[in-house]
């Protein structure tokens, strides 16, 4: 089964509308398509974005975003992050991504943000969209 680090970007789109391959992504979380890992650091990163636009680009209640990620927690696969590849990347909010995706030997990180990822490629670490990946799982046409 393949593991899958997902992207906050790509957490947020989900949130922001019922429409897309990102909300269509996180409804099959935890049906055994694929397995998601996750980090505390990753997953404090979602709380703080979506909490951030709750109420405003996204129509959901803290208490139901709580709920969402609590879901996410119980079924995906947890990971201590124990090395650091900084500075690899520009961003240190993707360089957290890609130390999760390292150590919990994710062969995919799903996000939209394909360009801010260029140079993990010795890592043996694929960066796609969530339709890309859903097209490769055959749930969209």
């Amino acid at each position: 089964m393949t593991r899958i680090v997902i992207d906050t970007n790509v957490f947020i789109a989900a949130l922001m509308s019922r429409r897309g391959a990102s909300f269509r992504l996180l409804e099959l979380v935890g049906t055994g398509r694929f397995e998601v890992s996750v980090s505390v650091p990753l997953v404090l990163e979602y709380e703080s974005s979506a909490k951030r636009l709750s109420g405003s680009r996204i129509a959901l209640s803290e208490q139901a975003i709580d709920d969402i990620i609590d879901y996410i927690c119980s079924v995906a696969h947890h990971h201590k992050v124990y090395f650091l590849w900084r500075p690899l990347l520009k961003d240190p909010k993707d360089e957290m991504v890609v130390e999760l995706a390292v150590n919990a030997q994710c062969p995919l990180i799903l996000t939209y943000n394909t360009r801010d990822f260029v140079g993990i490629e010795p890592f043996g670490i694929e960066v796609i969209t969530p339709k890309t990946f859903l097209e490769r799982l055959g749930v969209l046409p």
